[in-house]
């Protein structure tokens, strides 16, 4: 044998065995699929057709496009059968609404590539910018894969077509209110779903109703017949007779005739609107209220407090309500406390609202987001308590947590509701309001990086400030944009917004702002490799944080030059500047933001070689970044912590502080980044 080695080499007589062992982490099998639907019956025949075709498909990928009406029962159609199949695809089921990021606005591709690519293991850093480069990885990603995906409610081909894997053994179902003709030339294959006929309707009130549907037949199929046997309309008269014992088939076939079945039209031309009146007309008009303006709700789910703000009532009146509402099968309580509508019931309430009092209706849309923005301002002082704001809620918020846990807790909640309301009040002209949100989420997306969120909302909020004509918001909020932006690598993007933002806080002659600005013009020029212009933009901000007298302003300026000082090997002088906003920090009771300048402070300590020293500084940290529940900052302190195990020739401790930032990532439910999956070895 020749040829070139590299590294260390053995030389021996003889070898018996050679083993290669791989050292990769295991793919993350996800299993996203809601439940399989409980009354489901019927659909022998397209049960039928989806098994043969998986049959047939065998070695080449398989798409269904399951179409037809709105509430004919597509959805529960494809949970029974990818349930049923489940042992068909061991390497996991994805699944995404894509309708569910507004009532009224579609999923974009791109969002659902990002969650995608979250669910089968990717670290969120690593995941790439634009649809392009996601749809890529995406394929490569489920190149090998037996995996089955539900994509409900798409509106287009278009909208479909990026999210299809190449995986010979993979098998797509498509959910739809339109046909979808178009993925024809995808090789798709095509189920339309129909309204169920009388016997299959029948049986649909049997199941929901008992005996009662045995003692009255003639009643019972003329329920299926004026229902059209939709299954969302039986499935509505079926929980109606089920919460009202005493009331008979034969009643509720009179309710039905007397108010007719009207139309609630869909884009596909069907109606289920007579269905949904009679349970709304039949609501106290307290319920009918609520049912109309807590369907204004900006985002797909609320809970009792928004819609206590929607009414304009205390949650204590409000609370019953919905429970009321959840009974008559009007609402859906998803969670404890927590409620979404169909929505095709989001649908018809909104249109109700419409009618009854627009003037009302843009009331309660107010409530709910200023009560979001009061809300928010609470939560966002338990995060961050002395960071200087601009908005004038800031000044008369009431203390509702108190710990910055909560706060956090509540805001990972209400997030996807917030930048919703922040779309919504932009929508309708009310620019104050939505730069007022957008400036609350900040503290939080420095925590929790949500950074296409991060983006959105202070996209939005930027241009609601721009609007408002408030420069110094809009500087503000272009800072903070610039930073998301640095986080998700679009330096282009960030540069231009904190240079923006300079410009904006001169006009202004807002000199706060414009000590922040530098120290981001200083963080781009970090990130750029530009570490002496990163030096020279943080010492201009230093100097008007002192002239400011903003001492956390400071604190944070020498930071961020002990952290350039770091970059370019001086330790000593970079000690220093650690050591002046540690004193800082703490003289201000500043206990995050001195764990976050112990840490860093640790790197140039262990360049030093004082291992023991940076040891301390790190255990002093970990127990604040654990309250945090942020992945990221509990690992930058355990990485440092497997350094300085590593430098006392400790391998056992290194992999258990490995372990436990991997751990950290896993309690909250996200992907172990590379940094920390490389250097595990067990």
């Amino acid at each position: 044998m020749s040829g070139m080695v590299y590294g260390s080499v053995v030389q021996a007589g003889s070898v018996g065995e050679v083993h290669f062992h791989d050292r990769r982490r295991e793919p993350l099998i996800p299993y996203q699929l809601p439940p399989a639907p409980r009354l489901f019956t019927s659909r022998a025949r397209e049960l039928a057709a989806l098994d043969g075709w998986l049959v047939e498909n065998e070695g080449h990928p398989l798409v269904v496009v399951v179409s037809g009406p709105g509430g004919v029962g597509k959805t529960s159609l494809a949970l029974r059968w990818l349930h049923d199949t489940r042992s068909a695809f061991p390497d996991g089921q994805l699944y995404v609404d894509l309708a569910a990021r507004t009532g009224d606005e579609p999923m974009t591709p791109e969002e659902v590539l990002e969650s995608f690519l979250l669910a089968l293991g990717m670290p969120t850093v690593e995941i790439p910018w634009g649809l392009p480069r996601r749809q890529a990885a995406f394929r490569s990603m489920t190149a090998d894969r037996s995996i089955s995906v539900l994509l409900d409610n798409a509106v287009s081909a278009a909208q479909v077509r990026p999210l299809l894997p190449t995986s010979a053994r993979s098998a797509v179902v498509v959910t739809s209110r339109w046909r979808l003709s178009g993925l024809a030339v995808d090789g798709a294959r095509f189920v339309e779903v129909e309204s169920f006929d009388e016997e299959s309707s029948v049986e649909l009130l049997e199941r929901a109703v008992g005996t009662r549907v045995a003692s009255e037949p003639d009643a019972a199929r003329e329920l299926a017949h004026l229902c059209a046997g939709l299954p969302i309309a039986l499935s509505v008269i079926g929980a109606r007779l089920s919460t009202h014992p005493q009331r008979s088939l034969s009643k509720e076939v009179g309710s039905l005739r007397a108010e007719r079945l009207g139309t609630l039209t869909l884009d596909d031309g069907v109606s289920v609107e007579a269905v949904f009146d009679v349970s709304y007309l039949e609501l106290p008009p307290g319920h009918a209220r609520a049912y109309r303006l807590c369907a204004l709700h900006p985002g797909t789910s609320f809970g009792v407090e928004a819609a206590a703000a929607a009414v304009g009532q205390p949650p204590e009146d409000v609370e019953p309500v919905l429970s009321d509402l959840v009974e008559k099968n009007l609402l859906s309580e998803v969670a404890d406390e927590r409620f979404r509508y169909h929505d095709l019931l989001r649908l018809h309430a909104r249109r109700h609202a419409e009618w009854d009092s627009a003037a009302e209706g843009d009331a309660a849309v107010r409530r709910i987001v200023e009560w979001y923005l009061e809300r928010s301002v609470a939560a966002d002082l338990a995060v961050v308590p002395d960071r200087p704001r601009v908005g004038p809620r800031y000044e008369s918020a009431d203390t509702v947590f108190d710990h910055v846990t909560a706060a956090l807790d509540w805001l990972e909640e209400e997030r996807a509701n917030l930048v919703m309301a922040i779309r919504e009040a932009a929508e309708r002209e009310w620019h104050a309001l939505a730069w007022q949100v957008a400036e609350t989420m900040f503290g939080f997306f420095l925590h929790r990086h949500h950074f296409a969120d991060w983006i959105a909302a202070f996209e939005a909020g930027a241009e609601a400030a721009r609007l408002d004509r408030h420069a110094v918001a809009e500087s503000r909020l272009r800072m903070q944009l610039a930073i998301g932006y640095l986080n998700v690598g679009r330096q282009t993007d960030a540069s231009r917004a904190a240079s923006r933002a300079l410009e904006l806080a001169h006009q202004a002659e807002d000199f706060a702002s414009i000590a922040t600005a530098l120290r981001q013009l200083g963080r781009i020029c970090r990130q750029q490799g530009e570490s002496e212009n990163a030096l020279t933009y943080f010492r201009r901000s230093l100097e008007f944080e002192s002239a400011l007298g903003r001492r956390r302003g400071e604190a944070l300026a020498h930071r961020r030059i002990g952290e350039a000082l770091t970059d370019l090997a001086r330790h000593e002088e970079a000690m220093a500047a650690f050591a002046t906003a540690a004193a800082i920090m703490s003289e201000l009771g500043q206990v995050l933001e001195l764990a976050r300048v112990r840490t860093v402070a640790a790197i140039p300590a262990l360049a030093l070689d004082r291992v023991d020293d940076a040891a301390d500084l790190l255990d002093s940290a970990l127990p604040v970044m654990a309250e945090t529940k942020s992945p990221d900052y509990i690992a930058d302190v355990l990485l440092l912590l497997a350094d300085v195990a590593l430098r006392r020739d400790d391998r056992q401790r290194e992999q258990a502080h490995l372990k436990a930032a991997e751990a950290a990532y896993t309690r909250a439910g996200q992907p172990v980044p590379e940094r920390v999956r490389s250097r595990l070895t067990g």
